[in-house]
């Protein structure tokens, strides 16, 4: 019989043998091929970053860490740097990483922190020198506290209330000054939103995502209040009670809604500090010892470090800011706020006389 006759009725259709067994043939061999093949390759995981984690503050005296004490040797006006950074800044007793690293220093506006060849007290762009902090460790927050030095200047009105006390004639600073602050705010918004700018611009350079990392922009305390003792003038803190009670209900506050308003604009996290000290401004208490803030101080190792050059300003660079216990405040009400994942706050005094971060903000006091 031929593979080629013809089909019968009632029998499988004659088919040539080629036809009928390649395909089994050729599944047996791709079955056998396959299962001598190793299995396919699985996508790596991605090697874990062993590298410590860090925070990093940037901005200017109240982030350094002026008035704690201290300074990191090379801050304390050797060789013209005065950037007073001090182990004692909040930014080291905030507990949010296995390291702190601070950048801030004392002075500094927002042209020392943005991308440039400008140099503040020796020193070069914060910016430019987190790219090698955070190529260094894994960051996981950045803290920004800048604006006080560009148009808000809070020294030269502190310095101006103070000729005021010394000098009635000349008429309250918060008459003087006061018609300036809408229009200083105005002016410092734009600045600050291009020095947050830039800080992103340094973190994606040195490959993290936005979010990747907490962004916190922090305003200032206010050091005085219209609280103070009776014998103020003399006991370091030569403002009339009118101007201080102005500066910690206007003017402050002020300062603090241009930088919420900046914080909200550029999508970073925003804690509120004008209400951080308050009860422990400088000369609110009896005794030092329960202040946050410092009065009028002159510091005579300013003419160790800083020889000659110390005379005058440096002398009492100091004054006016948060002292080692205020910053240790702030530093964990800063660790609250982190933790807590929220986008605004605010550091308030808690009933067990601690500062705490609460949400939200609330508005600050009138005056």
């Amino acid at each position: 019989m031929s593979w080629s006759a013809a089909p019968r009725a009632g029998n499988v259709a004659a088919v040539p043998l080629s036809s009928r067994l390649l395909p089994v043939l050729g599944a047996a061999i791709t079955i056998a091929v396959l299962g001598a093949a190793p299995a396919a390759a699985q996508p790596a995981a991605p090697a874990a970053d062993t590298r410590p984690t860090a925070v990093v503050a940037l901005g200017d005296s109240a982030a350094s860490g002026e008035g704690a004490d201290g300074y990191e040797p090379g801050t304390r006006g050797e060789n013209g740097d005065w950037c007073h950074r001090s182990p004692a800044a909040y930014v080291y007793r905030a507990g949010l990483a296995d390291e702190a690293v601070n950048l801030a220093c004392s002075g500094a506006d927002t042209s020392d922190v943005r991308f440039g060849t400008a140099t503040h007290y020796t020193e070069g762009s914060q910016a430019a020198r987190l790219i090698g902090v955070a190529t260094r460790y894994r960051v996981t927050v950045v803290t920004l506290q800048i604006g006080a030095n560009d148009d808000a200047e809070l020294t030269a009105i502190g310095i101006a209330c103070i000729r005021t006390f010394l000098d009635p004639t000349i008429g309250p600073c918060r008459d003087t000054l006061g018609p300036t602050v809408a229009g200083r705010m105005a002016a410092l918004a734009p600045k600050v939103e291009a020095a947050v700018g830039d800080v992103r611009t340094a973190m994606r350079r040195a490959g993290y995502a936005d979010d990747a990392y907490a962004f916190v922009l922090a305003s200032y305390a206010s050091p005085v209040t219209e609280t103070m003792g009776p014998l103020h003038g003399v006991e370091g803190c030569p403002f009339s009670r009118a101007d201080a009670g102005w500066g910690r209900t206007v003017l402050f506050p002020a300062l603090s809604d241009t930088l919420r308003g900046v914080a909200e604009r550029t999508g970073v996290r925003f804690l509120d500090l004008s209400r951080a000290t308050e009860g422990h401004e400088a000369c609110s208490r009896t005794g030092h010892s329960a202040e946050w803030q410092r009065r009028i101080t002159v510091d005579p190792q300013a003419l160790v470090y800083g020889k000659l050059d110390a005379i005058g300003f440096h002398l009492f660079q100091e004054s006016f800011h948060p002292n080692a216990a205020g910053h240790e405040q702030i530093g964990g009400c800063l660790g609250e706020f982190v933790r807590a994942g929220v986008q605004r706050a605010a550091c308030l005094v808690g009933a067990d006389g601690k500062l705490h971060s609460v949400t939200p903000a609330p508005t600050p006091a009138a005056a």
